[in-house]
């Protein structure tokens, strides 16, 4: 049976009493509106640890002004039954207030990967999910927490704050789970009409189509990304943030497609900023 808690000091208290008894705490932090993607990381989360612990929190510190804070999807009483299903052990559901109490002046920032890809279009975003991370880092204390590969910016950023501030904490970045016609899962696709969903297969498409040419040689990433953008651009009212190719690890762009490499893009179609990645090895 899941348990809600909305307290960070029950939620404290709940990990201190699982340690005693020598558990190995997981933790996913989400911002609700569980879909598949969500799912897959809490089964992982089952197999590898004893306690599972969930948390829901829309963050307003990585929305900037004119995003979709007020609309994003919330449905807690699904994402309940959801997380019941994968047999999660609680749901962190703090406010607002739980987390950002009056007077709260601390934020956690980190130079370069934020400022690459999303970052130069979405300014202090990042500053807002590391911040918030590493709140709920602090009150959780997991041994292990799990991120999706279609937030590949985010879990790297996740990744090397852990490292620099001596989290004692294990970051898995699992696969992205996609939809049958291989859209990425996301909350925020339910902003899609029936033909903008149907469209936003072309993303999909777009990455598979510089998977193929450079498995046939072509290792010209301003080339590669050319073919992409021009398949993209057939999404009517389609707004490309950016089509990239980078180094996995530093998310520098290169031009010679060699070794560890992400390929990845961002779009805006109505309503929806939709993100994807693969990555070429």
């Amino acid at each position: 049976m899941t348990k809600i808690i909305e307290k960070s000091s029950e939620i404290i208290k709940y990990v201190q009493d699982a340690r005693r008894d020598g558990a190995i705490i997981a933790f996913v932090p989400t911002m609700g509106a569980f879909h598949e993607g969500h799912l897959s990381l809490m089964r992982r989360a089952r197999k590898d640890a004893d306690k599972v612990i969930i948390s829901v929190f829309v963050n307003p510190l990585q929305f900037s002004a004119g995003e979709d804070f007020d609309r994003y999807p919330r449905q807690l009483d699904l994402d309940m039954k959801l997380a019941e299903s994968e047999q999660a052990d609680i749901l962190f559901v703090p406010t607002v207030a739980e987390i950002y109490p009056k007077g709260f002046a601390t934020y956690i920032d980190q130079q370069d990967l934020p400022e690459k890809l999303c970052g130069a279009f979405r300014p202090g975003h990042f500053r807002g999910v590391m911040t918030v991370v590493a709140k709920l880092f602090n009150v959780v204390r997991p041994d292990i927490a799990y991120f999706g590969q279609k937030d590949y910016q985010q879990a790297l950023i996740i990744r090397r704050m852990v490292t620099d501030l001596n989290f004692n904490i294990l970051i898995k970045i699992l696969p992205t789970i996609r939809e049958e016609d291989g859209l990425a899962m996301s909350s925020r696709n339910v902003y899609l009409g029936p033909k903008q969903r149907k469209d936003a297969t072309l993303i999909y498409k777009a990455l598979k189509k510089a998977d193929e040419l450079i498995a046939n040689g072509e290792n010209s990433a301003p080339k590669v990304i050319k073919e992409m953008a021009k398949m993209i651009k057939k999404i009517k009212g389609v707004k490309i943030d950016y089509v990239s190719i980078v180094n996995q690890d530093t998310l520098e762009a290169i031009r010679e497609i060699k070794g560890k490499t992400l390929i990845a893009v961002a779009v805006r179609v109505g309503k929806a900023r939709l993100i994807d990645n693969i990555f070429i090895n």
